[in-house]
């Protein structure tokens, strides 16, 4: 049995005419739009690897944008499975998570997150790059196929640091390398988990240090396609000054990290690629019943009059969530994709990736669990980004008395979402305790990986 690669790519940055709202930021600052007639730094862009398996294909889409949205998922799951003949796991979409990309429908809730009413341009858009994710991994698939070999290695980085405040943070960077029978890379996938945020807020779009990292992979040999996975970035961030000259070092950091681990054969990597897939129900701290859900409502009318000075988006998910609760709109858990690629070899290799913001303190544990980053590549922001996904140690009892944004609660009313759900909407924060979201989480991609 064999590998051959294809690969494709597509610019899918926004003109000023067809959507100029940036995703990402505007929580803190409002709306915000980009600039010049040039509204780019870099173009962004939907990037295609297909790895053919014995004549199988496997497909890693990844997207220059903040988080995509349930409803886009859901919409290009079925024309995607239409063009080749796959199952559903065969096929990812991740999301590099990029604070300077396009504004979605969704998620972030263009409405909440920047007061934005009008979204004519945005719903256009947003089916415009469904129709865009189509077309490349449709390339993909046509082009023509290179015979390769897969090796797999590690590096590291050590410019994430926990924002969090918690005792670890992401160094591994994991690389694997389809490379030709003269033994030059063809296609470098690599991760690492770090909040693509080092430009800061700015008013062009640009897929911050992950596509700086892989203009310069490509550009540093012939035919070379470079694709990034996000790793378990909710609680990452990048150390440094936050502007355009950071985003450069970090950006040439990785790729000549990169550039020098392909540089020689890893650990070889063999077939068949076995792939799973399951949506895994996160429980909602919530009691539905009419009494709870009156003293629920009452929290939030409370929070409208904005006694602690809380910022406007706020406000705006209050009216929302009241709005839900009046409409009978409640739910008690919602859904996270969970997907999981096992390479061959001595040993194998996982990949294991979740919708959401994963945090960190899942790699710690099933790197702990499954043999390291040698034997494991983890991240989150797969297929769908709806909301973090918080460990026990960021809810309420044992998250921090002043709250957690990652955990989605803030401490004037601990039992109501507050932090990254009043964006990510919802009106509950997740469950903690045996039966809540570290559990599900965990349990799912455990069963997968063993």
């Amino acid at each position: 049995m064999s590998f051959k690669v294809s690969t494709a790519k597509a610019k899918i940055t926004p003109t000023l005419a067809s959507n100029p709202y940036m995703g990402g930021y505007g929580v803190q600052a409002g709306l915000r739009v980009a600039s010049s007639s040039t509204p780019y730094r870099e173009p962004l862009y939907a990037r295609c690897v297909v790895i053919w398996d014995d004549g199988n294909p496997n497909a890693i889409i990844s997207l220059d944008v903040l988080a995509l949205p349930r409803s886009m998922h859901q919409a290009l799951v079925p024309r995607l499975f239409a063009l080749a003949s796959w199952a559903k796991s065969d096929f990812v979409i991740q999301v590099t998570h990029t604070h300077n990309g396009p504004a979605l429908v969704d998620e972030l809730d263009p409405f909440i997150a920047y007061n934005l009413s009008d979204l004519t341009l945005i719903r256009s858009y947003s089916s415009w790059l469904e129709d865009q994710i189509v077309a490349v991994v449709k390339s993909a698939l046509s082009a023509a196929r290179t015979s390769v070999t897969l090796d797999y290695s590690v590096t590291s980085m050590n410019f994430a640091y926990n924002r969090a405040g918690l005792p670890y943070a992401e160094t591994a960077v994991p690389v694997i390398t389809a490379r030709k029978s003269n033994g030059q890379p063809r296609a470098i996938i690599f991760s690492y988990g770090c909040h693509p945020v080092s430009a800061g807020y700015q008013n062009l779009f640009d897929g911050d240090w992950p596509a700086g990292a892989c203009s310069a992979i490509e550009g540093s040999g012939t035919n070379i396609f470079a694709l990034f996975l996000q790793g378990p970035a909710g609680d990452q961030d990048p150390a440094g000054s936050r502007d355009w000259p950071l985003r450069d070092a970090l950006a040439d950091q990785m790729a000549t990290a990169v550039i020098a681990t392909a540089g020689s054969p890893g650990r070889t990597l063999t077939s068949p690629i076995y792939t799973s897939y399951q949506e895994v129900q996160l429980p909602l701290d919530i009691i539905t019943t009419p009494a709870n859900l009156a003293a629920v409502r009452a929290s939030y009318v409370t929070r409208m009059a904005n006694p602690e000075g809380q910022p406007s988006w706020y406000q705006r998910h209050a009216q929302l969530a009241i709005n839900k609760i009046d409409n009978g709109d409640t739910v008690t858990s919602v859904s996270n994709p969970s997907q999981v690629w096992k390479f061959g070899g001595s040993p194998g290799l996982s990949l294991a990736l979740t919708g959401g913001e994963l945090v960190s303190g899942y790699a710690v544990y099933f790197r702990g669990q499954f043999g390291g980053p040698a034997n494991l590549i983890i991240g989150g922001y797969a297929n769908e980004v709806c909301f973090y996904v918080p460990a026990n140690n960021f809810l309420p009892p044992l998250g921090p008395a002043f709250g957690s944004y990652e955990g989605g609660w803030d401490p004037d009313f601990p039992g109501i979402a507050g932090g990254n759900l009043t964006v990510y909407p919802q009106i509950a924060h997740f469950r903690a305790g045996s039966a809540g979201v570290e559990a599900a989480t965990i349990n799912a991609l455990t069963a997968q990986l063993s």
